[in-house]
């Protein structure tokens, strides 16, 4: 996947930060293949990737035991709101054969909505920005690759300190 920067400060700004996350290949080649799947599939729903970062790989959260994640960040630019752009994510989850059962499975793809510019709060059971985010290296890694001073709405503090400071995925490196 190519580093691809975003360096418009408008787009910095009102950045929407969609994170992709795979352990599970399911009828796939790899989780790579999927997660590739998922970045096809937002540009054919007319959402324009506008940076990419690297993919990261982990241990599995919260069972190091289960496979590990392979997970990256795309900033986006759509004309879909908030919740409509959740309700994409969770059809090209659907489309690409995710099935849902426990909490913290392995998956075979998992889309978030990070963040929509500088929208915060709960928008009808969709909390902007992602409530724990800023807690994941292998989130915020991904995302500081791209846009290091994008600052959350919320903690008032750019990517690159949040990596720096992650206390979940700590082992989240670039493949």
């Amino acid at each position: 996947m190519p580093n691809k920067p975003v360096a418009n400060d408008l787009v910095r700004d009102e950045a929407v930060i969609v994170a992709l996350g795979a352990n599970d290949k399911g009828k796939r080649d790899s989780c790579l293949s999927g997660l590739e799947a998922a970045v096809a599939a937002l540009k054919a729903a007319g959402v324009e990737i506008l940076g990419q970062s690297s993919w990261w790989q982990s241990a599995a959260w919260p069972d190091p035991n289960d496979p590990p994640f392979l997970n990256g960040v795309v900033v986006v630019k759509t004309e879909l709101s908030p919740k409509a752009l959740m309700a994409e994510l969770s059809r090209i989850e659907d489309e690409l054969g995710r099935v849902r059962s426990v909490r913290n499975a392995p998956r075979t793809l998992d889309l978030d909505l990070i963040a929509y510019g500088r929208v915060a709060g709960d928008l009808d059971g969709l909390y902007l920005p992602h409530p724990r985010a800023a807690e994941r290296l292998f989130v915020m890694g991904p995302l500081a690759e791209i846009i290091p001073d994008w600052v959350h709405p919320v903690l008032n503090r750019p990517a690159e300190a949040l990596a720096r400071g992650a206390t979940v995925g700590v082992d989240a490196r670039p493949l």
